[in-house]
């Protein structure tokens, strides 16, 4: 059982120019005293081929935490996009948000983001080099995709082996990965 659940998360800013920060407001519930902070991360994937485009936008400690309900805005700059295929920046990609707690990853809630010109004769006739600064960055924050993840919450030092009945639940959590969080 996760001792910290999402119970929302609104995109903020949203479209917004390529440029602008990622913004999210995120709610959260905590079950249980917790005693270390939990660390969050924002990845922007720059490349559906290679995992060597993705770029931690920020990653942050956010603690302590009470018990109870919890909530934070989380913003990041957007991508450096020297760093980033010209030939991926117009197309669908994704921003993760994952959530730690003593470097083990217990959450991650992946958006769809489209990059698109919207000025009509960018749209019809696309400029060789892109045009950063006339993008527009829409989030479909109405469908993300949620990954739960079994840790040991009591004792994160330990990578003990999963008992049959955590091994069951670690894998009917796998089969619910493409739950749309409500």
């Amino acid at each position: 059982m996760s001792l910290v659940n999402i119970l929302n998360i609104q995109v903020l800013d949203n479209p917004a120019p390529f440029t602008n920060q990622f913004q999210f407001e995120i709610t959260f519930e905590c079950n249980a005293e917790l005693k270390d902070d939990l660390e969050w991360k924002m990845i922007y994937v720059g490349s559906a081929e290679s995992s060597e485009y993705d770029q931690v936008l920020d990653s942050i400690m956010v603690g302590p935490i009470p018990v109870g309900v919890n909530k934070f805005i989380f913003s990041a700059d957007a991508p450096k996009i020297e760093l980033l295929p010209q030939k991926d920046l117009l197309d669908i990609t994704v921003v993760l948000l994952s959530c730690l707690y003593n470097d083990k990853e217990f959450v991650r809630v992946g958006y769809y983001v489209h990059n698109e010109y919207i000025d009509p004769e960018l749209v019809e006739n696309p400029p060789a080099q892109v045009v950063v600064s006339k993008l527009q960055r829409s989030i479909l924050a109405d469908k993300p995709k949620v990954t739960r993840y079994t840790i040991d919450w009591t004792n994160p030092q330990n990578d003990p082996l999963l008992t049959e009945a955590q091994m069951a639940e670690q894998q009917q959590q796998q089969q619910q990965q493409d739950t749309m969080m409500e």
